[in-house]
């Protein structure tokens, strides 16, 4: 591998025999905590996870957030560093000390420009950085990252299932359950 491809790859570059664009995602249903004392950035990042198919808890401070994690701990976390209380710098610190939260993979996110370069320079063991305001591509490419890395659990392809009917009855079938299903909602609108 040429040393260019090495570093676009490690820069989250589309990987070979993937199409650009096209994400890792990590297993379907794992925990993810998201902090921050944003109520509007708690509700939009976590539906995306959400739509994503991921289980979101949310925090809004840092003491919260251990209390949260301590107790359950998530496959991902992704933490303001701009908190209330005790910041984000600190609660990562606290969670990286902690054998309960050590290996959790832990994104920092921030659209404070000063807390942005303080934590490139302090460097406390963050698995990703994103900056705000972002999006869903974002935190797409930074999930694909951890997976690449081997932080997260990679999602499995869908499982093709065997019909149990021929393809050709599937239509007939789902008239008849559209229909045997049609007049009880009307009866129980009715009464």
């Amino acid at each position: 591998m040429t040393g260019l491809a090495f570093l676009k790859r490690l820069l989250g570059g589309a990987a070979e025999g993937r199409a650009p664009g096209v994400w890792r995602k990590a297993e379907q249903g794992a925990r993810v905590l998201v902090v921050d004392d944003s109520a509007t950035i708690r509700a939009v990042l976590g539906r995306m996870l959400e739509v994503e198919g991921y289980a979101v808890t949310r925090a809004a401070d840092g003491e919260r957030a251990l209390e949260m994690a301590r107790s359950e701990p998530p496959d991902l976390i992704f933490l303001d560093i701009v908190l209330p209380g005790m910041n984000g710098f600190a609660v990562l610190r606290a969670l990286r000390h902690d054998p309960l939260t050590q290996h959790v993979p832990i994104v920092m996110i921030s659209g404070n420009q000063q807390a942005t370069e303080q934590f490139y320079v302090q460097r406390f063991g963050a698995d990703d950085f994103i900056s705000k305001p972002f999006g869903q591509a974002d935190v797409a490419r930074s999930i694909d990252r951890l997976v690449g890395f081997g932080r997260l659990s990679a999602r499995q392809p869908g499982v093709v299932v065997p019909l149990s009917v021929s393809a050709e009855t599937i239509p007939a079938l789902l008239a008849n359950a559209t229909l045997e299903s049609a007049p009880e909602k009307v009866s129980n609108l009715a009464a």
